[in-house]
């Protein structure tokens, strides 16, 4: 040992300790931590739109189909606004506002390299610029909660309708193989 380590010796290392303040709404001595997956929750799915969601998941149909969804201010609440079927990601793109926030669960038929078909379910989340920074905050704080009830894992985000291609989406999807 160097005689000057022993003036000052290194401290041992010690794990780092995370702290953060207790739950509030339970008087358990429980943490969070920056681990945690817990994200702020805006709106709360609308009952009737989780069974659409379930039922859209296991559809049998072969065609592409979409749900597109909104935020109802009122309620606090993530409502269905209309269901498509037979539509492409052009049309698709025709029905979303050009200036608000929305929602999409499309079930798309996609043609892999090798000659496999197969029917992803895509969640797109159409957050426009332009749009009213209440609303932004609105969709994106309900956006989470809304893909853990679908139970979807490509999820997909577009900054203007015009992303909305075939291209754009085949693009995205080649991640996935």
């Amino acid at each position: 040992m160097w005689w000057w380590m022993k003036l000052f010796p290194y401290p041992t290392p010690r794990p780092l300790e995370l702290w953060s303040p207790p739950l509030e709404d339970s008087g358990t001595k429980e943490r969070r931590g920056p681990w945690t997956s817990d994200s702020l929750v805006v709106c709360e799915v609308d009952p009737e739109l989780k069974e659409k969601l379930r039922k859209f998941r296991f559809r049998k149909e072969t065609d592409n189909a979409a749900i597109i969804m909104k935020v109802d201010k009122d309620r606090q609440m993530v409502v269905l606004e209309e269901e498509f079927q037979n539509i492409s990601p052009e049309e698709l793109k025709m029905e979303l506002p050009e200036r608000q926030p929305r929602f999409v669960v499309y079930s798309y038929k996609y043609m892999h390299a090798d000659g496999r078909v197969s029917y992803p379910l895509c969640f797109i989340f159409s957050s426009p610029v332009g749009c009213k920074p209440e609303q932004q905050m609105m969709y994106a704080g309900s956006k989470n909660r809304l893909v853990q009830t679908a139970e979807l894992t490509k999820v997909f985000e577009i900054r203007t309708t015009d992303d909305l291609t075939e291209a754009w989406l085949k693009e995205k999807l080649s991640f996935f193989r």
